[in-house]
C-alpha cells in the first residue's frame, strides 16, 4: 500500500466516496468527477456532490486529508451551493410553469378568429386629415403602424397614413388575438372602427380616438434582428441614417420638414400668381455655363458634350420677351467639393427673371415674395403648427429688409475684427466667406440686403453700378441662423458689354449665340434671382444643415439611395 492510499484510508471514515480537489487544476463542473485525473476545484463543490464524501486536497505537491477546519468550512460552503440550487431549480419551475401558461394563452388566442360584424354600419372609407369631421361615424382607415403598445386585455396603436397621427385602441378578442401579437412597428393595416373625443384629462393625436370593431394586417413588418428600431436608432451615425433615407423619412422630424417644403413650394407659386409671374419648365441638360465651369457636372449627349444646368436664368431671360415676367422650380447642380452645412450638389432652385424693373423695384418684389410666402405659411394652421413644432421662436421677418452695401460690410466686419479666409483685414475685392458672412449676419440679427459686390467675384452677365462702374447691380439675402438663401442681379443688356463680360471670364461665346440675341432683338433692363429652398426651410425649420431638408440629399461622395 502506497503513503498516499494509507492516509486516504486513514480518512474514509464514512460510507462516501473519495473525492480529490485541486484548486490549481479542478473544475467544479459535471465534466469533474473528483479523482485524481478529474479532480474538482474546490471542497465544497465536491461535498454538494457528494455530502458524505472523504476529501482529499493537493498541498504542497501532493494529496493531503482536508484539515477538520477546511472540512467545516467546506461543509459550510456546500449548504449555500444547496440553497442556490435549491432557488435555481425553483425560478427554473416557475418559468417553466409561465411558459406553459404563456403557451396555453398562445394556443387560446390562436383559437380567436378575428371576423368583421356584419351587422355594423358599412366603414366609409377616410384619411387621417379627415378623422374630426368623421367623428361618430363608422369608418376604415389604412395606414403604417407608428407605435405598438400591447397591454393586458388591450393594445394601442398610433396610425400614420402621411396625412396625420390617428390613436386607435383595439380591446377584448381583437386584443387577444394572437395575430395581434405579431403586429410590428412600420406593418400596414386597415382599422375599422369609431372615432370618439377622448375622456377628459387625456391626450391624443387631435384629441380623439378611433375604437376598433375589426382589422386587416396588409403587411407585416419583421421583428427581431431586422425591427424597424433596429434599422434605425436615433444616435446613429449620420452616414449610417443617409443609407437609410427611405426609412427615416418615416420619423416624425423630417417628414415634417417634407410638409413645410411641400408647404412653401405651394405658397410660393401662390405668391407669382399674385405678382403675375408665368411658370416655365427650362431643361436640365445644357451646353452653356452660368456660374462658372469649375462647378459644372459634365456629360456625353449623343456624342456631344453637354452639362448638367447650375442654374435656369440664361433660359428664363429667354421667355420674358415672350411670356413676360417668369419663374421656375428646377433642379440646379453644382460640381462644389464644399461639405458645409448649406451646400448640396443638386438642389431645387427657384428661380425668376423680371423685365422693365429698376434694382431697387427688383429688391421690393424679393422682399415682397419672400415676406408674402412665409405669412401665406403661417396662416396655413397645418403648415404653421409643423414650424411651430420645429422651430418653437420663428418669427415672420419684419419689413423693410436691412439695406447694406458690400464696402460697408467691410468696413463692419473690420470694426468688429472678424477677420477674412488669410486671417486679416477684409479689403476691397475679398470674398466675404461662409463664416464671416454669417457672423455678421446672425449679429445683426435681421434680414439683410447685401448689394453692389465688385465686378471681379461675380458672374459675366451681371450689370454695373453706373456711378461705380467697380461694382456690380448684385444682391445677396442674408438670415440669420443660415446666411444666403437668395442671390441676384441686374442683367447686362449691351450687347458689347456682355461680350467683354465673356472675354473677362474667358469664356467663348459662339454657345451663348441665343442670349446674346435677347439683347439683339429688343434688348431691355432686366433682373432676375434665384432661391435655394433648401436653405429657406433649414431658416424656415431651424435645421442645422440643409441636408436635413433635401429628400434625398446629394452632396460629395452621396448619391445612394
Amino acid at each position: 500500500m502506497s503513503e498516499l492510499e494509507q492516509k486516504v484510508a486513514e480518512v474514509s471514515l464514512t460510507d462516501g466516496p473519495t473525492l480529490y480537489v485541486n484548486d490549481s487544476t479542478g473544475i467544479d463542473e459535471s465534466s469533474a468527477n473528483g479523482s485524481q485525473e478529474k479532480p474538482y476545484k474546490t471542497p465544497a463543490y465536491a461535498l454538494f456532490v457528494a455530502p458524505n464524501a472523504s476529501i482529499i486536497v493537493f498541498k504542497d505537491d501532493s494529496y493531503e486529508p482536508i484539515s477538520p477546519s477546511a472540512l467545516k468550512k467546506a461543509k459550510k460552503g456546500a449548504d449555500g451551493l444547496v440553497k442556490k440550487a435549491e432557488k435555481a431549480k425553483k425560478l427554473e419551475e416557475q418559468q417553466a410553469a409561465r411558459e406553459a401558461e404563456e403557451q396555453k394563452k398562445i394556443e387560446a388566442s390562436k383559437a380567436i378568429v378575428i371576423e368583421q360584424d356584419k351587422s355594423l354600419p358599412e366603414a366609409l372609407k377616410i384619411k387621417i386629415k379627415d378623422s374630426t369631421e368623421n367623428r361618430g361615424k363608422r369608418i376604415k382607415v389604412s395606414g403604417w403602424i407608428h407605435r405598438f403598445r400591447p397591454q393586458k386585455g388591450v393594445a394601442f396603436i398610433v396610425l400614420r397614413d402621411g396625412s396625420g397621427l390617428l390613436q386607435a385602441v383595439l380591446s377584448g378578442n381583437l386584443a387577444n388575438a394572437y395575430q395581434t401579437s405579431t403586429l410590428t412597428r412600420e406593418s400596414t393595416v386597415t382599422l375599422y372602427g369609431v372615432i370618439s373625443p377622448v375622456p377628459e384629462g387625456q391626450s391624443a393625436p387631435n384629441g380623439h380616438e378611433l375604437a376598433v370593431d375589426y382589422y386587416e394586417i396588409v403587411g407585416l413588418a419583421p421583428s427581431g434582428d431586422e425591427a424597424f428600431s433596429n434599422r434605425i436608432q436615433e444616435n446613429a451615425d449620420p452616414s449610417i441614417l443617409l443609407d437609410q433615407r427611405h426609412l427615416t423619412l418615416r420619423g416624425d422630424t423630417l417628414s415634417a420638414v417634407m410638409k413645410v417644403r411641400a408647404g412653401l413650394l405651394r405658397a410660393i407659386r401662390d405668391v407669382y400668381y399674385e405678382e403675375n409671374l408665368t411658370e416655365v419648365t427650362p431643361p436640365c441638360i445644357v451646353q452653356t455655363q452660368v456660374e462658372g465651369g469649375s462647378t459644372l457636372f459634365g456629360l456625353k449627349y449623343y456624342g456631344e458634350d453637354a452639362y448638367l444646368t447650375q442654374s435656369s436664368q440664361l433660359y428664363l431671360e429667354t421667355c420674358v420677351p415672350a411670356l413676360g415676367d417668369v419663374y421656375c422650380i428646377q433642379e440646379s447642380f453644382r460640381a462644389e467639393k464644399s461639405h458645409t452645412r448649406r451646400h448640396l450638389s443638386e438642389y431645387t432652385h427657384i428661380e425668376a427673371e423680371l423685365g422693365f424693373l429698376t434694382f431697387d423695384d427688383m429688391l421690393d418684389h424679393i422682399e415682397r415674395v419672400i415676406c408674402g410666402t412665409i405669412d401665406k405659411l403661417l396662416a396655413d394652421p397645418t403648415i404653421s403648427a409643423l414650424i411651430k413644432e420645429l422651430n418653437p421662436n420663428f418669427e415672420a421677418p419684419s419689413r423693410p429688409f436691412m439695406r447694406m452695401k458690400y464696402e460697408d460690410a467691410l468696413v463692419w466686419l473690420n470694426e468688429h475684427e472678424i477677420p477674412n479666409e488669410e486671417g486679416e483685414k477684409f479689403k476691397f475685392g475679398d470674398d466675404i466667406a461662409e463664416a464671416a458672412e454669417r457672423k455678421m449676419t446672425d449679429t445683426i440679427g435681421v434680414p439683410i440686403f447685401l448689394t453692389q459686390f465688385p465686378v471681379e467675384i461675380k458672374s459675366f452677365y451681371m450689370k454695373k453700378v453706373k456711378s461705380d462702374p467697380r461694382v456690380t447691380e448684385s444682391v445677396d439675402v442674408l438670415m440669420p441662423n443660415v446666411g444666403e438663401i437668395t442671390g441676384g442681379s441686374m442683367r447686362i443688356d449691351n450687347t458689347e458689354e456682355l461680350l467683354a463680360g465673356f472675354k473677362r471670364e474667358g469664356i467663348n461665346p459662339e454657345p451663348y449665340y441665343w442670349f446674346i440675341d435677347q439683347r439683339k432683338y429688343g434688348t431691355f433692363p432686366h433682373g432676375g434671382y434665384g432661391l435655394g429652398t433648401e436653405r429657406i426651410l433649414a431658416w424656415l425649420c431651424n435645421r442645422y444643415t440643409v441636408r436635413e431638408c433635401s429628400l434625398y440629399p446629394r452632396f460629395t461622395g452621396r448619391a445612394k439611395p
